[in-house]
């Protein structure tokens, strides 16, 4: 039997499976056709694999390794089985890969005669961008090209449908007991994944809130999910030793809609922490992955860490002592304003996530050994809720506005336009989503805390002269090079000149912007560095530049250092600088 994979990214509250990160779904599925039949010959193909071959569009995958278009195009004809794996429930910006929908798919693989299948959360549909609600076009589609769509779990359906196919239900959900053999066998499909991925190893399924007293408005998490599971550590720690085993080296504990909860005690809204079991399990990962060069988590409900804060501190002083440096929680706050946080059932209130912000700031804030700092909080916010005024976005800012006051952290604040799920709370409230009475709402306090909050913030978070260790490199763009740590929430850096691609570069920070920032790769040759680049050094305006230009060749670093006059700049540079 031959197998054809089509990984078109996914992106959800509790998951993220956009290159570079490979998620669980293609592991899961590959590892449920080996089980069922060994002989399988499984292909992993990306949506970018599909693009170059039909339409010679480039992507991650076609930029790092250019595929052969004939192999793409005789692998899909032989298959017996195309499995496309997609689904965007929570849409933002992407480096270098973009997520695909149905549509898009399904015009690559419609003339070929596999039996087709869909999995992933992408049956309850997709969005590219905020301020939509999802209709039934695309489910339409999906049910004219598939043969089967599946609701449960891929790997549960998949297995059924080789072994026994008359009873395969696409409803099934798979225990966690089933899918320990599923997630050791699918490790092999890293082999065939573009270079340097972050692998998200699943943790928990289910929002412990929402088993307590219901989810949030917006979510799609509870749909699936309705009982909260958590992975057993021995489980989640083979996973990770078979992956290492294989090359793998950066890990995201993900696929949970709070790391705080797992296997937390229930207690209605608010989970009581079980610092314990998050001790043992990252302990027994750096046991098994000594050598780790990215270890980090996602989500984490505030409220959480404001009301357990003793249990909170001990489980980030696990994060940090097993994890890497440059480590995020994503906190939804999502409104400030507690009548709208009443109204959409939302986590946490704006004092809880304030305390939760303060807290990971004093046990986190450190600078690590890459340059940033070793567990930050970030904040989602969003836009487009029932019951939102002007009020609401005017509370949303002085939030954020007093977190930058009291000189605290943010690694990142994520804005994002609601997106009404079918089903969802949200849905059946879909009149009261005033998007477009909004909009220029939305437009000006978007625009108003990337200049007054973000700008200012990560100015704060990687000061000029901060060196960020082991950017990759991933794109070019009009004669920049842009990059980014591998990790959970990385900055993007602009290099100013073109760099070879996927090569890891020390930087020094020499500009921000609202939400990137500039560095240049280490060490500067300063006799032979493009004057472009030169120009951005602390210290040098353009006057100085030509006399530097001018002076060229220099000695040794000192004979150049005496060109700069500022002592802050001259100290920032002794290090950083050679004159081969």
């Amino acid at each position: 039997m031959i197998v054809a994979i089509i990984d078109g990214y996914t992106d959800e509250p509790a998951g993220l499976g956009v290159p570079p990160y490979l998620g669980i779904y293609p592991r899961y599925a590959y590892g449920a056709l080996k089980k069922a039949e060994k002989d399988a010959t499984i292909f992993y193909l990306t949506i970018d694999d599909l693009r170059f071959t039909f339409e010679g569009e480039h992507g991650i995958r076609t930029k790092n390794k250019t595929p052969n278009v004939f192999e793409t195009r005789k692998i899909l004809e032989k298959a017996d089985l195309i499995v496309y794996i997609g689904g965007l429930h929570t849409p933002g910006k992407y480096l270098s890969a973009v997520p695909s929908q149905v549509e898009e798919v399904s015009k690559f693989i419609k003339p070929f005669k596999g039996i087709k299948i869909l999995g992933g959360p992408a049956f309850m549909g997709s969005a590219h961008e905020g301020g939509t609600k999802i209709g039934s076009k695309e489910l339409a589609l999906a049910n004219q090209i598939f043969d089967h769509i599946v609701y449960g779990d891929l790997e549960a359906f998949l297995y059924d449908f080789i072994t026994n196919p008359a009873d395969a239900d696409p409803f099934r959900f798979r225990t966690y007991k089933e899918l320990r053999d599923y997630a050791i066998l699918g490790a092999e499909i890293v082999k065939q994944f573009p270079d340097y991925p972050v692998v998200e190893i699943e943790s928990q399924r289910g929002c412990p809130k929402a088993a307590g007293i219901g989810g949030c408005s917006f979510c799609t998490e509870p749909l699936r999910y309705r009982k909260v599971e958590d992975r057993p550590v021995e489980d989640i720690v083979k996973e990770v030793e078979i992956l290492y085993t294989l090359g793998v080296r950066h890990f995201r504990v993900g696929r949970q809609s709070c790391i705080f909860s797992y296997m937390a005690k229930p207690d209605g809204r608010v989970p009581i922490p079980n610092p314990d079991a998050l001790e043992k399990l990252f302990m027994g990962i750096r046991n098994v992955a000594p050598h780790v060069k990215t270890l980090h988590v996602d989500n984490a409900n505030p409220a959480v860490i404001a009301n357990y804060p003793k249990e909170s501190i001990r489980i980030a002083k696990a994060l940090i002592r097993y994890g890497t440096p440059g480590n995020v929680v994503a906190f939804g706050l999502e409104s400030a304003d507690p009548k709208v946080a009443r109204l959409n059932n939302l986590n946490a209130t704006a004092e809880e996530t304030y305390e939760a912000v303060k807290i990971l700031n004093e046990i986190g804030a450190k600078r690590g050994y890459n340059g940033m700092p070793w567990l930050l909080p970030g904040i989602n916010i969003l836009f487009g809720l029932p019951g939102e005024t002007r009020k609401t976005y005017e509370l949303t800012y002085e939030f954020l506005k007093r977190i930058l006051d009291d000189g605290l952290l943010l690694r990142r604040i994520n804005i994002r336009q609601v997106v009404v799920f079918p089903n969802t709370p949200l849905w059946h409230m879909r009149e009261k989503v005033k998007t477009e009475k909004h909009k220029t709402l939305t437009k000006h306090y978007k625009y108003k805390i990337r200049h007054e909050i973000d700008f200012p913030m990560l100015k704060r978070l990687v000061p000029v002269g901060t060196v960020l260790r082991y950017v990759r490199a991933e794109i070019y763009d009009n004669g920049l090079t842009y990059g980014r740590q591998m990790g959970s929430y990385p900055l993007i850096v602009g290099i100013p000149k073109e760099v070879e691609l996927n090569r890891f570069y020390d930087v020094m920070i020499v500009g921000h912007g609202f939400r990137s920032i500039t560095g240049i790769p280490l060490p500067i040759d300063i006799n032979r560095e493009h004057s472009k680049v030169l120009s951005y050094i602390p210290g040098i305006g353009r006057k100085r530049l030509i006399k530097i230009l001018a002076r060229r060749p220099f000695r040794d670093k000192e004979d150049f250092l005496n060109m700069i006059e500022d002592k802050k700049s001259r100290e920032m540079l002794r290090d950083k600088i050679i004159t081969p």
